[in-house]
This record gives C-alpha cells, structure tokens and sequence, in this order.
C-alpha cells in the first residue's frame, strides 16, 4: 500500500502543480489570498490524497469512506460558491457563473455557441476513469447516494431506463440548441435550466429516497447516461468471475441499480455501473473484480483507485464556479 499512497501523492502534487505553473489566473485558493501560498495548498492536497488512498485501499471500507470523500467535495464546492455569492468573489473561478447543474455541461456550449472547458474536461477524465466521473467527481451525485441509503436496501428497478435517459439527453439538447436559434434571453434560458434542476433534486429528495437506489443519476440525469457510454473507451472494467455463486448479496449494496440478476448471470455490471466498487465487501466469495490491462484484479483496483483519488482531489483544489 505504501508504493500506492506515494504514487497518488506524486500524481496528485504533479497535476496541481502544473495547474500552479502554467494557468495564468490563481487557481488554488490559497494563492488568491497569498502570493505563493498555492504551493502549499498543493502539498496539503497531495497529502489528503495519499492518506484517503490508505482509507480506500481495503475494499471494506469503500463503501463508507467513498461517501464521505464524495460528501466533503459537494459541501466545498457549493461553500465556496456560498461565499463567492455573499460577496467574497475570491472564492468564485471568474465571475462569469454558470448553473452549478451537470446537464449544463451539455446544454450550455449549444446555447452558447462557445464554452467548451467543461465538456472537454468531462470527456478527459472518462477516458481515464470511465464512468467514475458519477462516483468519484460529480458535485450533485453525492446528495443523490446520501438520500439512496436513507432506504437500507434498495429496490432494485425492472424498467428499461436506456430510451427514457437518451430522450432526456435529445430533450435537453434539443431545448438548448433550438433557444438559441429563436434568440430566446440568457435570462430565460436561465430560469429554464433551473426548473431543470429543480425537477432533478426532486427525483433525489423523493424517488431515490424511496427506492433506495440512485434514480436521479441513472435515470434523468443526461451527464449520467454520457459516462456511461463514453465510459466504454476507457480500459477499466468491473467484471463478476465463474465463482460466482448468484447470491445477490451485491444487489443489495449497489446503488446504481447496476447489479440485477440478470447483471449477475451476465457476469457484468449494468450499464448504469460508476466503477465505485461499494459492491466488492459484499462478495464472500471475492467474485467481483477490477479489469485493466491484463494486471491482476488487486493491480487493477489500485491503479483505478490512484487515478480516481488523484483526480478527486484536483478537482477538490480547483472545481469552482
């Protein structure tokens, strides 16, 4: 584990340094506030990561420590953003805001026309982690696990969500593409993708609560349907081996709806599967495993798990609106 703490800590410090060297504006908070204290935002940073990497690194304590660290990056994010809007405009990225809602990361280059940061950065990192951009990054995706696990198991779904959440994501697009052509008001749009919202935080505090599972993120959320796809270029994958004996003990931890029976008997995830890996403790059998590259399942976890953690933390240091 020690090997793997110390690679988290050099990729971390070596990614948020270049973000301290090369952008021309301050990107580190510490360094909006004092001229050379980025860099030591940047070893506390690298050293965050290396210590979550030990809390992850046995799969027993995934599922807790996920949550946390996936709960302490939304309460940053959104603090910051708090205090940016009372007044403090050190703690906003530039001023110019944007709605902190991930459909955005679509909808707003159509309508804009311009403003492809976002999308560009979404598209990297799933090459890199697949669709742990849902598990591991997201700043909403957190409010829809906290509300899932109110449920203690979750009910799994027998509805074939893939033609719903594809025409949410032509909806959404469409929508945008289609007011920027008639001229519609930036002020519209606006009060628009706030309705958007406001719908999606809905079918957190109500549905996900409920049924014990992510609705809001495997059902209506487009960026969640764009991971799980493009998330198939990526090399990591989580596969079920013949020792499994289709206990279903799995099922009842995933709560991305990911591992149906029938998931199981394919001896693959669903395609709503994040690569959090919250199932791993629940097999006694250790019949689910981490896939890249011909390494062994353990290799593969942990270099999933330097790359997820390494970028959760960038984007701990610099995700701001």
């Amino acid at each position: 584990m020690l090997s793997s703490k110390a690679a988290t800590f050099l990729l971390t410090f070596t990614l948020l340094a270049i973000v301290q060297l090369v952008v021309d504006i301050p990107m580190l908070l510490a360094e909006r506030f004092v001229h050379g204290a980025g860099w030591i935002e940047v070893l506390l940073l690298a050293s965050y990561a290396s210590w979550l990497l030990g809390r992850l690194h046995d799969p027993r304590n995934t599922i807790v420590w996920r949550r946390r660290l996936w709960t302490f990056f939304s309460v940053v994010f959104f603090a910051q953003l708090t205090i940016g809007l009372s007044g403090v405009e050190l703690f906003l990225m530039s001023g110019d805001l944007h709605l902190p809602i991930p459909a955005m990361i679509i909808a707003g280059p159509l309508y804009r026309g311009d403003g492809l940061f976002m999308p560009i950065l979404f598209v990297s990192t799933i090459l890199i982690v697949g669709p742990a951009w849902c598990s591991y990054l997201c700043y909403i995706g957190s409010w829809d696990l906290n509300s899932a696990v109110a449920r203690k198991r979750p009910i799994p779904s027998k509805v074939n969500r893939f033609w719903m959440r594809l025409g949410i994501v032509v909806g959404v697009a469409g929508v945008a593409v289609m007011l920027r052509v008639v001229g519609v008001s930036t002020v519209v749009a606006t009060w628009l993708g706030v309705a958007f919202g406001v719908v999606g935080v809905g079918y957190i505090v109500w549905l996900s609560r409920r049924a014990g599972y992510m609705v809001h993120c495997t059902m209506y959320c487009p960026i969640g349907l764009a991971a799980d796809l493009l998330g198939k270029l990526s090399p990591f994958r989580l596969r079920i081996n013949d020792g499994c004996t289709e206990c279903g003990a799995c099922t009842l931890k995933c709560r991305y709806d990911a591992l149906r029976p029938s998931d199981i008997k394919a001896r693959r995830p669903g395609l709503t599967c994040t690569l959090c890996g919250d199932c791993l403790a629940s097999c006694k059998g250790k019949s689910i495993e981490y896939r890249f590259a011909g390494l062994t399942p353990q290799h593969a976890r942990t270099v999933f798990l330097v790359l997820a953690v390494s970028l959760h933390t960038v984007f701990l240091g610099v995700a701001r609106i």
